[in-house]
């Protein structure tokens, strides 16, 4: 690694992680999904957590090369269950409220070539089996983040152009620095200045209470309805404690949930999509009444097809994100085929299930009440990106008048 103080940055990563990310205090128990390529990460995010007096660290290991030979060879009832214990551990977390940290550095290709089949089935399976996990998660009962790590196979897909793979790790990690603001003199209250700067832009969106946007771009034109009293979040949220987190670093989009029933028309999307260990490129959905008709994209489309086949809830919107074209990320001018990164370059919206406290008082209804509000329900959750600097967005309000929100790409 020849990155300039490379060790002092990543322990002080792992302070922004515990500190702003997750927001560890007194008696949280903390479980940490990584892979066994960031073990030096892992352990310094292992050693802050317990600083800020953590109660428990449980750390998920995973890896590519392991999970690539699961798929291909294990027996089919294999793929198809999920052992009880995983589900109540799983269910543990929730009852503890515990804090999660999944950092996410996997290769964009890791399974390609595996049948999607398989790939499906297991996706369907585990996403019906931690149901309550991601629940809990998405009406913010727990504390979660999800941040990156540069893996060596990710670097070698970001910047094919550099002549070593040490150079490509070291590239990566300098963009991912620069994303979460590590270069900062203080980079915890830079992110804190940071997310007040969203928390106000929400605030003026909520204020509005459209009742849908109309997205205008080449290969776009889509009308998405919004539910009554919807909620538009910045950066920050907080959790059933009362305690402040950042459940993506990075971040530089405001969102809220579409009502799943009024999606209507074309959108098309402008950067590659990283699912299931599969890139999927150049999609184009078709919506009518809020469900999607008809889906082509030039590769990975039958990995897309099983996504939408989920279950009926994959083949509506959980998220509109609103994300202006002069991000950060955006002008770094790099591809990263990887969501987290991606869709803060961009406009996107998510296929799946809503967050429940994108509607006032949603965190407290019940799974039908939601559904009933217009919250689209679901055992996935997967954004792609749709903005450019060529795409405009008018909110309309219920008289049928326009405001304009986005105009090529930026904020109006």
């Amino acid at each position: 690694m020849v990155l300039t103080n490379f060790d002092h940055l990543l322990q002080k990563y792992a302070e922004l992680i515990t500190k702003v990310g997750v927001n560890i205090s007194d008696s949280h128990t903390v479980v940490l999904n990584i892979q066994v390529e960031q073990a030096p990460l892992a352990r310094y995010i292992v050693k802050e957590a317990y600083k800020l007096g953590a109660k428990q660290v449980v750390v998920q290991w995973s890896d590519d090369t392991i999970n690539r030979e699961f798929f291909l060879h294990a027996d089919d009832d294999a793929i198809s269950t999920v052992p009880q214990y995983k589900i109540e551990e799983a269910n543990d977390w929730v009852e503890k409220g515990a804090s999660r940290i999944s950092v996410v550095s996997q290769n964009p290709d890791a399974f390609s070539g595996v049948d999607g089949e398989r790939l499906a089935t297991f996706q369907s399976v585990n996403g019906k089996a931690m149901m309550s996990l991601r629940q809990a998660t998405q009406a913010n009962k727990l504390s979660w983040t999800v941040v990156a790590a540069a893996g060596s196979d990710w670097a070698k897909k970001v910047f094919p152009e550099l002549s070593s793979n040490e150079e490509q790790v070291d590239a990566l990690w300098d963009a991912i620095f620069k994303a979460c603001r590590m270069y900062e003199t203080d980079p915890i209250e830079a992110w804190h200045k940071h997310d007040k700067t969203l928390e106000t832009k929400a605030a003026e969106l909520n204020a509005q209470q459209f009742d849908a946007l109309h997205y205008t771009a080449p290969g776009t034109d889509l009308v998405i309805g919004l539910p009554e009293h919807h909620h538009w979040e910045g950066a920050g949220s907080k959790n059933a404690r009362g305690e402040r987190f950042m459940a993506n670093m990075p971040t530089e989009e405001v969102f809220t949930a579409p009502d799943r029933r009024r999606i209507d028309g074309v959108v098309s999307s402008t950067k590659p999509l990283s699912y299931a260990g599969n890139t999927i490129e150049n999609m184009v959905f078709t919506f009518k009444d809020g469900k999607v008709v008809d889906v082509t994209a030039e590769k990975g489309e039958d990995v897309l097809k099983k996504l939408l086949e989920t279950d009926e809830g994959a083949k509506s919107l959980g998220e509109v994100a609103l994300v202006p074209d002069s991000s950060p990320i955006s002008q770094s001018g790099i591809t990263f085929f990887n969501t987290l990164f991606d869709e803060n370059a961009s406009n996107h919206l998510a296929l799946g299930s809503a967050y429940a406290f994108n509607i006032e008082g949603g965190t407290e209804m019940t799974e039908d009440e939601l559904a009933e509000a217009g919250l689209n329900r679901s055992q996935t959750h997967v954004d792609f990106m749709v903005g450019s600097n060529k795409m405009n967005i008018d909110g309309i309000k219920k008289d049928g008048s326009r405001v304009p929100i986005f105009r090529n790409g930026e904020w109006a």
